[in-house]
């Protein structure tokens, strides 16, 4: 896991003025600069909860700027070929914007990003909250607040001079690649799917790119969920009707160089396409 933990050891958490120059550090790149180098020693985050704090902050300063409200959330590196990608052995969240949701098919621009790339992910969308009262929830308690699954797709932008170079804290600080979503058309009668042989398939420009299935995902799509719950709790931001959650990738990210068109399906699920021009 070189280049993933590297960073200050000090569980003190980060001072506020130190806080908002990491979220404004970060936020640079969304906001039409550079690709994001390493952070300066003063403002890395050296653990999970100094990451999540910048998060919040970093949300904050975009949403002021006009991305909106976040409305759902992602999950990164559940997968081990996502694991294995990019050297972290756990989980990581992040939330995703309004304005970068999409629905079923979306145009996007190349030029609009830094190194735009796609994953093909599983969606739960919730129908109620998971406020804790059932908590630590698991894959049986979580399943009753689904209103729906889809397949979908992450947009994900290599925002960064060397991605490899930052720790997992710095990534959790920045969502994790985040760049949007498309989300496909929803299936409330997921429940009579096998969903962990649920299987995913990636194409660009009509030719097979990857495959696997719903089991890659932490062993279930839903136990994903049931990660994430337990995580928004302990930060005291429990999930809540209306979002949604992008369990994780069971395709290892595609970058994209030129113009195509990507299509995901997944067994039952459905499918969502992009167009990249």
């Amino acid at each position: 896991m070189s280049g993933c933990m590297s960073g200050r050891k000090s569980q003190r958490p980060m001072p506020p003025d130190i806080l908002n120059a990491t979220a404004s550090f970060l936020a640079r790149a969304r906001l039409g600069g550079p690709p994001t180098p390493a952070p300066p020693t003063d403002l890395e985050p050296s653990n999970q909860t100094d990451a999540y704090a910048i998060q919040f902050t970093l949300h904050d300063m975009l949403t002021a700027e006009g991305y909106g409200p976040t409305v759902g959330h992602k999950i990164g590196c559940t997968t081990p070929v996502m694991q294995e990608f990019l050297r972290i052995d756990h989980p990581c969240a992040g939330e995703i914007f309004a304005s970068t949701v999409h629905h079923e098919q979306a145009r996007i621009g190349l030029a609009d990003h830094h190194h735009i790339g796609v994953e093909r992910e599983i969606a739960a969308i919730l129908g109620r909250d998971l406020p804790g009262a059932e908590m630590p929830y698991d894959r049986t308690s979580v399943t009753p607040s689904v209103e729906a699954l889809t397949g979908a797709i992450e947009l994900v932008d290599d925002r960064y001079e060397d991605y490899s170079a930052l720790s997992a804290p710095t990534l959790i600080a920045d969502d994790f690649f985040n760049a949007g979503v498309v989300l496909g058309r929803p299936n409330p009668e997921f429940r009579d799917l096998d969903l962990a042989a649920v299987r995913g398939t990636v194409h660009i420009d009509g030719e097979p790119a990857g495959s696997g299935v719903g089991s890659d995902i932490l062993g279930h799509p839903l136990d994903a969920l049931a990660w994430l719950a337990n995580h928004r709790i302990a930060l005291g931001r429990p999930l809540r009707a209306g979002e949604f959650v992008m369990l994780g990738s069971v395709v290892k990210t595609i970058f994209l160089d030129h113009a195509c068109t990507i299509t995901i399906e997944l067994e039952g699920l459905g499918s969502a396409a992009v167009v990249f021009e």
